[in-house]
């Protein structure tokens, strides 16, 4: 099957279908409240920060000039020294969740897109159910969760978070799955 517009309805629902199981799971379960702790004497910190006005973006501190910085004894003394960190800075105000929940579907949308394309480039309609069902949502959890892994590998988010989110995807997956499963062309 090379046409998408052959499961535009699936891609849509299960888009609908997931951006509502994230939001149970977010909004009405305990499961990620812990995810970010506060950060020890807090107010101390923004106190301290507040004047350096950083702008929006994602920092590694210490970060070195150049590759050959990394071995310098200064660029190690910071090192050693501490604290060594990734940090993203957001910009001042209370977040815009309008915009956030907007993105967040058009990525679902994105993910059912991707997720159709390939399962109906191997599966022709008619096709049975827990084929379907088995292709989308190994598709699918490939594109909820497997790209989060490199946030732990590289950057040190904590593993918990990371195994909670690909939980979350793996839900995610599998609801995706039975839509596509029950809306799959005949």
């Amino acid at each position: 099957m090379r046409e998408l517009q052959l499961l535009w309805l699936p891609i849509l629902v299960s888009a609908v279908f997931v951006f509502i199981a994230s939001s149970i799971i977010h909004m009405l379960l305990p499961w990620h409240k812990n995810d970010y702790p506060k950060m020890p004497r807090e107010d101390e910190v923004l106190d301290a920060l507040r004047p350096f006005a950083i702008p929006p973006g994602d920092y590694m501190v210490p970060r070195p000039s150049k590759h050959g910085d990394l071995k310098s004894p200064e660029f190690l003394e910071k090192l050693n020294k501490g604290p060594v960190m990734v940090l993203t800075v957001w910009p001042n105000g209370m977040v815009n969740m309008g915009r956030n929940l907007a993105l967040w579907f058009v990525y679902l949308l994105v993910v059912s897109s991707f997720t159709a394309f390939i399962v109906g480039n191997v599966l022709a309609p008619g096709a049975w159910f827990m084929k379907v069902f088995h292709y989308t949502a190994t598709v699918a959890f490939l594109g909820y969760s497997v790209a989060l892994w490199q946030m732990s590998i590289w950057y040190r988010r904590a593993w918990g978070t990371t195994l909670k989110a690909t939980i979350d995807g793996l839900i995610y997956a599998l609801l995706t799955a039975g839509t596509f499963g029950w809306l799959w062309p005949k």
